[in-house]
């Protein structure tokens, strides 16, 4: 295994947008191998014919070999295109447009033909006659879902291209209906985001939202860096026109193929590809991670061993992400950012303890991936635990976790009936997909503004939909001297019966405390129309929020311990005053 360099998203002189004269396809061939790049994709818009010409005229000049026809000039110019396809994977591809103007990268294994690839665009309505010339004024011409469908099912890696920015389906910003952008960045057939703000550092960059800590943006999505290189070199009047190789991702992989590069973006290691730092230390998986700190979708341990639980709490952390939503373990460093890690000393003892203990101690059987991985020049051992498959696992046949932001914690009766209930929930609706696999289309109306309107259901309707994250206690029943009380997690909407203060897990607790000692009033509430801060407070390194909203009916709801992944809508409004 080693780290390839490559640029998915290179335009050739075959876009009728390309921006320099007098550039060819072996002009971009060595532009790449000047970069370092070992993998590059052609991807113009609405066609594959950058890639066939640059095909047909190496056909065309070994035609001439074979006759004895080659000149001194178009010898060095073969000699060079096989010198530069042996160091450089050349990969076919397009840039569709679909619905609303989204654009979509289709990348493709080099056996493909380009007659298959002609009739895949065909397939999603690229009209013929724009076909050939590649025109990038081609309108939307699939939608989204079924475009990623169909070109999945040709065996393409999926990704939505510059997916933060202009034409990208995770454009902040765009309001075309919060459903809509959820299916549109987390449909299973698409493989990856390309990004422009890989490597900003900023805590609100599309990877990290994209990270599987989001309630309604669960699945944790691959994100590589967005080049879109319309030129040989840079603009120096644009920095944004990026030329070949200007931004580069590095990927993990045994050879570089096709098929290796399609097994990462379809697999759950997330370490596997970084941003290229050519002036600077390798990406760092671990340290990012560990600058995060603890969420639903990660923990970290100093120590695995059997001594003082700390094993124990490795397996109980497992099953939690198994039964919640998956999730990665760091074994060798603390949580704390300012803390170095320790590392591991005997990292395949660890493994080979973990592993053997998995089998022994979880059921059903579960299957984890454990590897080792570098941070600040010691070795981590990382599990990688996906969502499981046989929901719920247990630890002993019994011990049931879950994972609630970032405690693992014990499940309660209510929580197991609705992992079960969930389960058998995801089963029929798997069933009732594969059933009916034709007309995955989005009905006319997505796209427009959602207008806010009554949440209604179970319980009270709401004008706007509450928090996504924290808890509410929607009652409290006393009961020979001891208080009940009924928590409803808003990331799930879950709801759990019979909570006592001292059963408790953390942060039922400090909501349980603070309903009792410091109930707020109406006026201790910044109002905002129906919906109000109560506090501000930090925990665990995170900016929390208590908010209260009132119902149709005017009665007050309060959520704690609201975290920034559940704010949404109007909720952001409260953001700055609590920073």
């Amino acid at each position: 295994m080693q780290w390839y360099r490559m640029d998915l998203h290179l335009h050739t002189p075959a876009s009728s947008d390309y921006a320099e004269p007098n550039v060819g396809y072996l002009d971009i061939l060595q532009k790449a191998e000047s970069k370092g790049l070992d993998i590059i994709a052609f991807t113009d818009h609405n066609t594959v014919a950058g890639y066939g010409r640059m095909l047909d005229e190496i056909d065309e000049l070994e035609l001439l070999e074979r006759l004895s026809r080659l000149r001194a000039h178009e010898r060095k110019r073969l000699d060079e295109y096989r010198r530069l396809l042996k160091r450089i994977l050349v990969l076919p591809g397009f840039e569709l447009t679909a619905t609303l103007g989204f654009h979509i990268l289709a990348v493709f294994d080099p056996k493909t033909s380009l007659r298959e690839l002609e009739h895949i665009l065909l397939h999603l309505n690229v009209p013929a006659d724009r076909l050939d010339e590649g025109s990038t004024e081609v309108g939307a011409t699939t939608d989204v879902l079924t475009a990623y469908r169909i070109l999945d099912a040709a065996g393409a890696l999926v990704i939505a291209a510059h997916a933060n920015s202009a034409h990208g389906v995770a454009l902040q910003g765009f309001d075309f209906g919060g459903q809509t952008k959820v299916a549109y960045t987390q449909d299973i057939h698409l493989h990856a985001l390309e990004v422009t703000d890989l490597e900003g550092g900023r805590r609100r960059s599309t990877a990290n939202f994209y990270n599987g800590s989001k309630p309604q943006y669960p699945r944790r999505m691959h994100c590589i860096q967005g080049s879109d290189a319309h030129r040989l070199t840079r603009d120096p009047a644009d920095k944004n026109k990026l030329g070949v190789g200007d931004r580069v991702t590095e990927v993990l992989l045994p050879e570089p193929s096709f098929q290796a590069l399609r097994e990462v973006f379809l697999g759950v290691d997330f370490a596997r590809t970084r941003p290229y730092r050519p002036t600077q230390a390798p990406y760092d998986f671990v340290r990012e991670a560990q600058a995060q700190g603890e969420s639903i979708v990660q923990s970290f341990h100093e120590r695995a061993t059997r001594r003082g639980g700390r094993l124990h709490a490795v397996i109980c952390d497992i099953v939690a992400f198994a039964n919640t939503n998956g999730g990665t373990i760091y074994i060798g460093l603390s949580s704390n950012p300012n803390v170095p890690p320790v590392g591991v000393k005997n990292p395949e003892e660890v493994i080979s303890l973990i592993k053997t203990e998995v089998q022994r101690k979880i059921t059903p059987e579960l299957d984890v991936r454990l590897d080792v991985v570098e941070s600040q020049g010691v070795k981590v051992v990382r599990v990688s635990v996906p969502k499981g498959k046989d929901i719920p696992y247990a630890v002993d046949g019994t011990l049931i976790y879950l994972r609630q932001e970032s405690e693992t914690s014990i499940a309660v009766r209510d929580e197991i009936v609705n992992l079960v209930r969930a389960q058998i929930d995801e089963a029929q609706k798997a069933q009732e997909k594969a059933a009916d696999v034709v007309g995955e289309t989005l009905p006319e109306s997505v796209g427009a503004a959602t207008p806010a309107e009554p949440v209604a259901g179970e319980g009270p309707a709401f004008r706007i939909e509450p928090p996504r994250t924290g808890v509410e206690i929607l009652a409290a029943d006393e009961r020979k001297g001891v208080t009940y009380y009924t928590m409803k997690d808003l990331r799930n909407k879950s709801v759990v019966r019979d909570v006592t203060r001292s059963s408790a897990r953390r942060l039922w607790r400090y909501a349980i405390i603070e309903r009792e000692q410091t109930a707020p009033t109406d006026d201790k509430i910044t109002w905002r129309g129906d919906v109000g801060l109560w506090k501000t407070y930090k925990w665990e390194g995170k900016q929390r929020y208590n908010f209260a909203q009132r119902d149709l009916d005017g009665q007050i709801h309060i959520y704690y311990g609201v975290t920034e992944d559940g704010i949404h809508g109007e909720w952001k409004q409260f953001l700055d005053d609590g920073e």
